[in-house]
């Protein structure tokens, strides 16, 4: 079976996949300082509470925190008797060409999710990352990585206004029922949600305007489904995009 990890800078997300398909899906914070002792009494527990049968003996790591990569490289060895595949790293082979300006390095996030996005649904695709940042990443007609926008992830913006401005408080992010918002919380919501809109509608429409053939738009992250609501600029939803294609990068190194 394959351990994939997802390391985020805010959660990581552990999922195992038995030949066939995702059978399970677990998520806790990103910590630096989390053991491979501490990883591995965390996940064995919860493969016994949902029946999971079977050895690990696979793993593949996509991670924005490089900190975290050792001791994830600890757990594998320690524990499941593999050598863990680390998106990024020379021995890793990742099937698509990165055409970025030289010198420049490119999240193993966003290199997961366009491998993942052209294997589902071709090329000449917008991959939007609703994650700790919001990002853009452009995928070429034959899958290569060719750039993108990084811009501030919504619960981070959230978090500075609550932090920087002493009269606002900390709100859940929700779609108001009106864009003019009558008390603080749906002034906040409003300019959050309708904000982010403008943000995705906008970005999408520049990046089309440079590429020359049509584009579809492919959204990931847990705040998709939410933000789909408000436009019809996004054309399809996958919220294990990063997964997928962690899968399919653990088949072409098995090859």
């Amino acid at each position: 079976m394959l351990l994939a990890i997802d390391v985020g800078n805010t959660n990581t997300v552990f999922a195992i996949h038995d030949g066939k398909k995702f059978v399970a899906y677990w998520r806790c914070e990103t910590l630096v300082g989390r053991t491979a002792d501490e990883y591995f009494v965390w996940l064995n527990q919860l493969m016994k509470l949902n029946k999971i049968v079977g050895d690990i003996d696979r793993v593949v790591v996509s991670s924005t925190v490089p900190r975290v990569v050792f001791n994830l490289r600890v757990l594998s060895d320690r524990y499941f008797n593999c050598r863990p595949l680390v998106i990024g790293k020379p021995d890793c082979f990742l099937g698509i060409d990165v055409r970025v300006d030289s010198g420049t390095t490119v999240g193993a996030d966003r290199l997961v999710n366009t491998i993942g996005a052209h294997d589902q649904f071709g090329g000449d695709l917008i991959v939007v990352d609703f994650g700790t940042a919001t990002t853009f990443d452009v995928v070429d007609q034959d899958g290569a990585y060719i750039g993108g926008v990084i811009a501030p992830g919504v619960n981070l913006s959230l978090l500075a206004l609550h932090e920087r401005a002493a009269a606002l408080p900390h709100i859940d992010i929700a779609q108001p029922e009106n864009v003019i918002g009558t008390n603080t919380v749906s002034c906040m919501q409003s300019g959050i949600f309708w904000g982010y809109i403008g943000l995705v509608e906008g970005i999408c429409k520049k990046i089309k305007l440079e590429h020359p053939r049509p584009m579809k738009i492919i959204s990931t992250g847990g705040l998709s489904t939410l933000f789909e609501r408000g436009t019809n600029t996004i054309d399809h939803i996958d919220l294990h995009l990063t997964l997928h294609g962690l899968y399919l990068v653990d088949q072409r190194n098995r090859k």
